[in-house]
Order: structure tokens, then C-alpha cells, then sequence
């Protein structure tokens, strides 16, 4: 038999979770109409799901799995494959900002993912790794190649603005 979670607890969760859920959706997939459907998707798995969380924190990473699991099966699917992505328009308080954003935007997905759980989200090394079912070695040799990367694209613009 199949539980199916009760109103009240899931406008809770996704009163508590859609920032941060929107936020790595968005920084994967780079569109915030294809975020927001891959999250509504993630909220019907969660709706449906006969899992009992054993913490809030639990319930956390268990969403963040499923929303990255949505993520990837949304870009296997041809067509989305073969499409190019129209920029969302986004207004930064500064010019740093703006630079460092669309740096970290332009990493390939498994880069932009840790950074992003990494620095906005706070989690652990070892807490990425549980998240993505990678080992803790893996995860640190992308933060790392993805850090590198950042650092010579923002040398780059810094000396393009220089000249």
C-alpha cells in the first residue's frame, strides 16, 4: 500500500525547501522555466513517496537527490539534448557578482552542482558525496578542478578588462 503524504506536511516541506531546491535546480539546468518543473516533479515524488525521514536533514538530502536525478533524466530526453537554452535576464548588485555567476554557470554540471552545494548550500565534502553517490575523493577533485577553472576564467576577464 502506498502512503501518500498529507497536505499539511508537504506545503511545510515546500514552504521550508524551495528556496534551496530552486536555487540548485536552477544553477543545473540554467532556465528557471525548466527549475520550475523539475522541482513541481521532485514535490510529486516527494507526495508520493512511502519513506519515513528519520530528520529534517535526511528529508533534505533525500529531495536534493531526487531533484538531481530529475535534472539528469530531464537533458537524457532528445530533444532537450539537441535544444539551446534562451538566458533568464538577472540583475546583480554588483559587477563581481555578475562575473562570479556567470562563471560558475558556465562549468559543466558536475562542477556547477558541487560548487553550489559546496559554497551556497553548506554541505560537507562528505555530505555532497552521500548526495550524489560519489566517493569523497571524487567530489574533491571537482571542487578543486572546478575552483581552477574559476580562478583562470576570472584572470581572463580580469585582463581582458585591464587592456
Amino acid at each position: 500500500m502506498q502512503m501518500v503524504r498529507t497536505e499539511q506536511d508537504t506545503i511545510m516541506t515546500i514552504e521550508q525547501y524551495s528556496d534551496t531546491l530552486y536555487k540548485i535546480a536552477l544553477s543545473y539546468t540554467r532556465c528557471k522555466a525548466t527549475a520550475e518543473d523539475i522541482l513541481q516533479d521532485t514535490y510529486l515524488k516527494y507526495m508520493q513517496c512511502p519513506l519515513e525521514f528519520e530528520s529534517s536533514e535526511h528529508k533534505k538530502a533525500w529531495l536534493i537527490r531526487v531533484l538531481i536525478n530529475e535534472c539528469k533524466k530531464f537533458y537524457r530526453l532528445f530533444w532537450n539534448s539537441k535544444r539551446i537554452p534562451l538566458e533568464d535576464i538577472y540583475t546583480f548588485e554588483s559587477p563581481e557578482y555578475h562575473e562570479i555567476f556567470y562563471a560558475v554557470m558556465d562549468l559543466t554540471p558536475k562542477y556547477r552542482i558541487v560548487i553550489h552545494l559546496y559554497y551556497y548550500e553548506e554541505y560537507s565534502v562528505k555530505e555532497i558525496s552521500k548526495i550524489l553517490r560519489v566517493k569523497e575523493n571524487t567530489i574533491l577533485s571537482r571542487l578543486h578542478r572546478a575552483r581552477r577553472m574559476l580562478k583562470e576564467d576570472m584572470e581572463v576577464a580580469y585582463e581582458y578588462k585591464r587592456v
